[in-house]
């Protein structure tokens, strides 16, 4: 009866750890889109602004950029948790040959990993025992605890596309935006000030929900991004196209 009511109890927790973990790798494909696209079409726009000084081209130069890089971020999104759903499998199906084809060694690394843990003596001997008595419990920890790595759910893969491609949009729309209302001049550096200003954002939130000083993440990211950026500006005035053509 004991071990009847074991299992639904462990069931009941795992959707809960799940759901927890989609809020964090959403908010990490929100970020990498957000953040790709805004850095990536304000250097386009910029070195396309310094070098012709239309609006129009401007305009449609970052538009074709936003749109090309929201396809390929969400491309890349896609075939990259693919790929690492594919590297789990394949190490988890390494580690249940390991447990077949050398048990003893196997029990020792157990062993190991929790001896370093703190463990030791009749404890010890009774953890690696429970662990080791069942094959999925045991390569289960084998993958977290020595490979440190964590199950991928490959239906993820659509909604991660999904999530990175429409914050990339939205993330390259907002440097594009003031060349629709202002003159090209206006605009560069409005455009510059909005972003560095949306990144600092980005790096202050990053910084709540995960580790990290909340100012100096987000100095960083505006830093970095607005620099990165400012070589399409150099590349637009090294080409810069004649005023009389």
């Amino acid at each position: 009866m004991d071990t009847q009511r074991t299992f639904p109890l462990k069931e009941k927790k795992i959707p809960a750890f799940t759901d927890n973990h989609n809020r964090a790798s959403s908010l990490s494909d929100i970020i990498l889109g957000g953040q790709d696209g805004l850095v990536n079409v304000l250097g386009v726009i910029l070195g396309v602004a310094a070098a012709t000084n239309d609006p129009r081209i401007v305009l449609v130069a970052g538009l074709a950029a936003t749109f090309a890089e929201s396809v390929s971020m969400g491309a890349v999104a896609y075939t990259s948790t693919l790929a690492d759903a594919d590297f789990y499998e394949s190490e988890r199906a390494r580690e249940y040959r390991h447990i077949e084809q050398a048990p003893h060694l196997e029990r020792e690394e157990i062993q190991g990993i929790y001896r370093k843990k703190g463990f030791s003596g009749e404890l010890l001997q009774r953890i690696v025992d429970t662990i080791t008595a069942n094959p999925d419990i045991w390569v289960a920890v084998m993958m977290a605890e020595e490979h440190r790595l964590t199950p991928v759910d490959r239906r993820t893969a659509a909604r991660a596309a999904w999530v990175v491609g429409v914050s990339a949009i939205i993330g390259s729309l907002i440097p594009l935006a003031p060349f629709a209302l202002l003159p090209v001049e206006t605009s560069m550096w409005v455009s510059v000030l909005v972003t560095a200003l949306v990144l600092f954002g980005v790096g202050v939130l990053k910084a709540r929900m995960t580790v990290g000083r909340p100012t100096k993440s987000g100095l960083e990211m505006a830093v970095i991004g607005t620099l990165s950026a400012m070589v399409g500006y150099g590349v637009g005035l090294l080409f810069k196209v004649p005023a009389t053509l």
